[in-house]
């Protein structure tokens, strides 16, 4: 993997081989992170944070590296349970943390604070690019769309034919 920048040597070994293995992927494609993000509703900003640890991807994100690096169903599976196992360990960042005390959200010390903190985890993101909508919602918003036009259509007839009765 070279070229890479070199991961944390906190990180735990879930989320070590998990980001290894996305960059394994990110690399099988051969595109830059600027392409990937053009391919993908992800930026290449966003890319950068999830290829280097800093910020866990979303199941939608390494789904998309799945589908454009080609994986079979079984391997973009496995891919996902890769993402399960290594989001549940990805370490929080220390500003949450410290937020969360100034907000006096920890009140528990010692173990217990430990486990209240592990059992936080990242939310999934579920946005979805307008491509992998299901087809329902899509519909709904196309229609809306359709009929915007429809309208705006009419009412510029309606100004051309009041305008010509205005000036004729």
């Amino acid at each position: 993997m070279s070229g890479w920048q070199a991961l944390p040597d906190d990180l735990p070994p879930e989320v070590r081989h998990f980001v290894e293995q996305l960059r394994q992927l990110k690399d099988r494609t051969g595109l830059s992170l600027v392409s990937l993000g053009a391919r993908t509703a992800y930026s290449k900003s966003s890319w950068h944070r999830y290829l280097n640890a800093t910020q866990p991807p979303p199941r939608q994100a390494v789904a998309a590296l799945c589908r454009i690096a080609g994986l079979d169903t079984a391997e973009a599976e496995r891919f996902g349970v890769r993402w399960e196992l290594a989001v549940q360990a990805w370490p929080r960042p220390a500003a949450a943390t410290s937020v969360r005390a100034a907000e006096g959200k920890e009140g528990k010390e010692g173990k217990e604070g430990q486990e209240a903190e592990k059992g936080e985890r990242y939310e999934d993101d579920p946005t979805l690019p307008w491509w992998d909508e299901p087809p329902g919602e899509r519909a709904s918003g196309t229609n809306r769309l359709l009929l915007s036009a429809a309208l705006l259509l009419v009412l510029l007839l309606l100004l051309g034919v009041a305008g010509a009765v205005a000036s004729g």
